[in-house]
C-alpha cells in the first residue's frame, strides 16, 4: 500500500501540474484559434487516435503485465525477447498504418468529414500517432518496472511544459493551427526519446547485454495482446464515438466546444488514473502469487478513497460549469451542460474503482472484451440516435450512459470472477466529509459575484473543498486499518520527500 500510495502520489502531482498548466494553456489556445479550428484539431486527433490503436497491437498493455511478471520471476531471456521484438513490431506496424493514412488523407477529409482543410494537417497527425504509440509502450514498460515516477517526470513535468512553451511562441508568431500541431510533434519526439532511454536503463543488465539468441514471444503474450487490442478498439469507440460522429453531423465549431468540455471532464478521474498507474502491475503480481485476500483489501480501501477524493473536484466542476466554460470565450459557455452530464458519468466510474484493470490484469480479459463489445454497440447506436436530436448534449448523454453501464457491468464481472466488490460499511464515514465539502462549494458559488475577478472564486472553492473534506475525513472517516495504511503510506512518502530534498 505504501508503494502504491507513493507512486500514485507522484503521478497525481505530475498530472495536477499538467492539468492546471494545461487548463490555462487551453484558455490561451481557445482564444487564439477559436472553436472551429479546435474542432478540426479534435477530429484529426480522433481519426488518428482510432487508427493508431491498430499498429499498437495491444503490446503497450502487455508490457505493463509481462515486464512486471518476467522481472519479478527473474526470466531475463523472456524479458529481453519481449522488449526487442515488441519494439520492432510496433515500429513496422506504425509505418504501415501511417503510410496508409497518408495515402488516404484526401478521401478521409473530403468524403467522410467534408473538410478538405483536414487533409493538409493529417501528415502531422500521423507523426503524432507514431510517437504516441511508441511512447505509450515505453511508458508501460516503466510501469512494469514499477517506476511511474520517472515516466511522470518525463511526460508531465518536462514534455508538457516544453510543448506548451513552443506552442505559445509559434502561436504568437501567427502560425495558427500549424504551429499548435508542430509544437506537439516536437514535444512528442523529445518525450519518446527520453522514455526509451529510461526503459533501457531500467532493464536489468542480464537482459540488456545478453548474447543469446533472441527468444520468440510466448503464446500467452500473443493471446493477451490480441485481447487487449480488441478491448482498446472497443474502448476507443465507446470513448471517442461522440467526437467522431459529432464531426459527421455538426459544424466543427460545435466539435471544438464539445472537445473543450470533455477535456475538463477527463480530469475528474485523476485520482483513479493515478492509482491505476501502479495498481495495474500490483494486481498482476498479487494475482500471480495467489494473494487474493491482500488484493481484495487493497481494492476496497483504494476505491473508497478514490471516490472520496474525487467528490470535491466533481462538485466544483458541476456547480461552476458555466463560469469554467466561459473562461475559454463567450462561444464556449454553451458547453456547460456537457460538463455536468460528463462529470456525473465519471463519478460512477470512480465509484466502482479499478474494475476493468482487475479483469485485465488477472487474466479475465474475455469477460472484459464481452462487456466492451456490447457497450461499443450501445455507444454507436446511442450517439447515432441522440446527436441528430440533441447535438452535443446528446453526445454527452450517450457517453455518460455508456460509462455508467460499462462500469456497473465490469463490477458484476469482477464479483463473479474474483469474488470481490468495492462496497462496504466504511463508506458511511464519507457522508459527513461529503456534506461539509458540498456546503463549502455552495457557499463559494453563491458568493461568486463578490469576487473580482470572478474566476478567482473557482480555485479558492476547489482548495477549500479539499481542505474541508480531508480535515473532516481525518477526524471521522478512518477506521483502524485505514489509519495503519495511511501511516505506512505517509512514512514512504515522507522518506521519498526527504531523499529528494537531500539530493
Amino acid at each position: 500500500m505504501g508503494e502504491v500510495s507513493r507512486q500514485s502520489l507522484v503521478f497525481f502531482l505530475g498530472t495536477v501540474f499538467t492539468a492546471v498548466a494545461g487548463y490555462l494553456f487551453k484558455i490561451y489556445v481557445a482564444h487564439k484559434l477559436g472553436a472551429a479550428r479546435l474542432g478540426i484539431y479534435a477530429i484529426g486527433m480522433s481519426v488518428t487516435g482510432l487508427l493508431g490503436l491498430v499498429p499498437a497491437l495491444g503490446l503497450p498493455d502487455a508490457a505493463a503485465r509481462f515486464v512486471a511478471v518476467y522481472n519479478a520471476n527473474g526470466r531475463m531471456s523472456q524479458l529481453r525477447g519481449f522488449l526487442l521484438r515488441s519494439l520492432l513490431i510496433l515500429v513496422a506496424a506504425n509505418l504501415v498504418v501511417g503510410g496508409a493514412v497518408f495515402l488516404a488523407r484526401h478521401w478521409i477529409a473530403d468524403r467522410i468529414y467534408h473538410l478538405p482543410e483536414l487533409s493538409t494537417y493529417l501528415p502531422l497527425f500521423i507523426v503524432l500517432m507514431f510517437c504516441g504509440g511508441l511512447s505509450i509502450f515505453a511508458g508501460r514498460v516503466l510501469a512494469g518496472y514499477k517506476d511511474v515516477t520517472r515516466r511522470t517526470v518525463i511526460t508531465n513535468l518536462i514534455g508538457t511544459p516544453l510543448m506548451m512553451a513552443l506552442a505559445v511562441v509559434l502561436l504568437m508568431w501567427g502560425t495558427g493551427l500549424w504551429g499548435y500541431i508542430i509544437a506537439q510533434v516536437i514535444g512528442a519526439l523529445m518525450v519518446l526519446l527520453a522514455l526509451l532511454w529510461s526503459a533501457w536503463k531500467l532493464t536489468p543488465v542480464a537482459a540488456r547485454h545478453s548474447t543469446a539468441p533472441l527468444p520468440d514471444l510466448e503464446p500467452e503474450v500473443y493471446s493477451f495482446s490480441a485481447t487487449v487490442l480488441g478491448v482498446s478498439l472497443l474502448e476507443f469507440l465507446m470513448a471517442q464515438a461522440d467526437k467522431l460522429l459529432l464531426g459527421l453531423y455538426l459544424d466543427p465549431r460545435w466539435v471544438g466546444i464539445y472537445g473543450i468540455a470533455i477535456g475538463i471532464v477527463a480530469f475528474v478521474p485523476i485520482i483513479l488514473q493515478s492509482v491505476n498507474q501502479i495498481f495495474g502491475p500490483t494486481i498482476a503480481d498479487l494475482h500471480s502469487r495467489g494473494q487474493t485476500r491482500t488484493l481484495d483489501r487493497l481494492y476496497k480501501t483504494l476505491t473508497k478513497w478514490i471516490i472520496g477524493l474525487t467528490v470535491p473536484l466533481a462538485l466544483v466542476i458541476i456547480l461552476f460549469s458555466a463560469p469554467l466554460m466561459r473562461l475559454f470565450g463567450a462561444e464556449f459557455e454553451l458547453g456547460w451542460p456537457v460538463l455536468v452530464i460528463g462529470t456525473i458519468g465519471q463519478l460512477v466510474n470512480c465509484g466502482v474503482g479499478s474494475v476493468g484493470l482487475l479483469l485485465l490484469m488477472s487474466g479475465n480479459q474475455r469477460r472484459l472484451i464481452r462487456v466492451q463489445a456490447s457497450m461499443a454497440a450501445v455507444a454507436l447506436l446511442s450517439n447515432i440516435i441522440l446527436i441528430p436530436l440533441l447535438g452535443m448534449i446528446g453526445a454527452a448523454l450517450a457517453s455518460t450512459l455508456v460509462a455508467v453501464g460499462t462500469n456497473l457491468w465490469y463490477m458484476r464481472e469482477v464479483r463473479r470472477a474474483l469474488h470481490t466488490h468495492p462496497f462496504h460499511r466504511g463508506y458511511r464515514t464519507l457522508l459527513l466529509p461529503f456534506l461539509a465539502s458540498l456546503s463549502c462549494v455552495l457557499f463559494f458559488r453563491l458568493s461568486m459575484h463578490l469576487f473580482r475577478p470572478e474566476w478567482l472564486c473557482i480555485p479558492l472553492a476547489l482548495v477549500s473543498a479539499y481542505v474541508v473534506f480531508v480535515t473532516t475525513a481525518l477526524v471521522s472517516g478512518l477506521d483502524t486499518e485505514e489509519r495503519e495504511i495511511a501511516g505506512a503510506a505517509w512514512l514512504r512518502i515522507r522518506g521519498m520527500l526527504f531523499r529528494t530534498v537531500n539530493v
